[in-house]
């Protein structure tokens, strides 16, 4: 009976010398087991992200016809699938994390929407600019000032009483005589920074004061009527003679394309047929240059053009004569009914250069200075 005691344990002993082995040698395995399952995870991962973002910019390149909101939708899978892959890796590492990866995958769909809505709206507006080129023109508009006078619930009524406010401090408002506080108003009105839309309404001003000089009557109807002006900054009308002009005052670097003078001479055909009586013609004026096609298209469609034309200082009180009454009144750049006062140079009416030349001549300042500014 011992012999088969001793010969059980003996085996038992053997048996659990090869367990040992075997658990030693796995041991001595599994680091370099778990790195292949590791790169085998990974490979699957990166091969299905790797599908799907392939599948992602498939459908870029076949949904561009179809509408704005598959490419917009396309663009959103293919930004959301690289933000999940991101994510997937931080999982992975040698220390996991899973709490970002959690918050990457959270902010990965708000991108997702995000991204959808701003290039739908983006395709949307590049869509609405072939139609209305004339939309461009707003991209480079400052309306950070309009921006934070509407979040602050203030109109500009509100701010002032008197527009003059604007370019001068409180003190000098307050004891300085009307012409010398209203003169130095007007000084830095010319001096001062401006926004873009500003200079651009100046150099509207400016091109149609150049008209009235010659004897035109001036309707500044972009600046008056903003976005139902038609296209036609200035209407300049002598007798039976009519300019349809377009202003852009651009920076030199940018150049007119076509589209600008294709909708000039839309505008002014539409002007012409509503005005059959009328010798209509349209004029573009610009502070940079027309491209080579634009100035060919311009010449071929029978369009005026002024290149290069600068925007200068010009005497810019509008002393205008009350038909009513015969009241002589001026007004200032930025009063109320400024660009709603036509001259007419033949009756008496002009342009003075200071306030001191206008009250010379018994004008005094209008009272409407009161209100906004029109503003396109």
């Amino acid at each position: 009976m011992w012999f088969w005691l001793i010969i059980g344990g003996l085996i038992l002993l053997g048996w659990i010398s090869s367990l040992y082995a075997k658990a030693k040698l796995y041991d001595s395995a599994k680091p370099r087991i778990d790195q292949i399952d590791k790169i085998e995870r990974e490979q699957k991962v990166t091969a299905k992200l790797q599908q799907q973002k392939e599948e992602a910019i498939a459908i870029l390149s076949k949904q561009k016809s179809v509408g704005f909101p598959w490419l917009a939708h396309a663009y959103a899978e293919y930004h959301e699938l690289e933000e999940l892959k991101k994510a997937a890796a931080l999982e992975r590492k040698s220390h996991p994390a899973y709490k970002a990866a959690e918050e990457v995958r959270g902010s990965a769909k708000r991108r997702r929407e995000a991204e959808k809505e701003a290039r739908m709206l983006r395709y949307q507006i590049e869509y609405y600019e072939t139609l209305f080129p004339w939309l461009t023109d707003l991209k480079s508009e400052e309306i950070e000032e309009e921006l934070i006078r509407i979040r602050s619930g203030k109109s500009e009524d509100q701010d002032s009483d008197d527009p003059a406010k604007r370019w001068l401090t409180p003190e000098e408002y307050n004891r300085l005589p009307d012409t010398k506080k209203y003169e130095l108003a007007l000084e830095r009105y010319w001096t001062k920074k401006k926004t873009r839309w500003e200079i651009g309404r100046d150099y509207e001003r400016f091109i149609g004061y150049k008209y009235e000089a010659t004897g035109f009557r001036v309707i500044y109807q972009g600046i008056v009527e903003g976005f139902d002006d038609l296209g036609r900054d200035l209407i300049c009308e002598k007798n039976t003679k009519v300019f349809i002009v377009q202003c852009k005052y651009w920076s030199q670097e940018k150049q007119i394309h076509e589209k600008h003078v294709f909708q000039l001479f839309g505008t002014m055909i539409a002007y012409r047929h509503d005005n059959p009586g009328k010798n209509v013609d349209g004029h573009f004026v610009t502070s940079t240059r027309l491209s080579d096609r634009a100035r060919a298209f311009a010449k071929d469609l029978g369009i005026k053009i002024s290149e290069n034309t600068s925007l200068e200082k010009y005497p810019c009180i509008k002393c205008n004569i009350a038909k009513r009454d015969g009241e002589k009144i001026y007004h200032l750049p930025f009063d109320q009914q400024y660009d709603r006062t036509t001259i007419i140079s033949d009756s008496g009416e002009f342009y003075a250069s200071t306030i001191e030349e206008a009250e010379k001549k018994g004008f005094r300042r209008a009272f409407r200075y009161r209100g906004p500014m029109s503003r396109a």
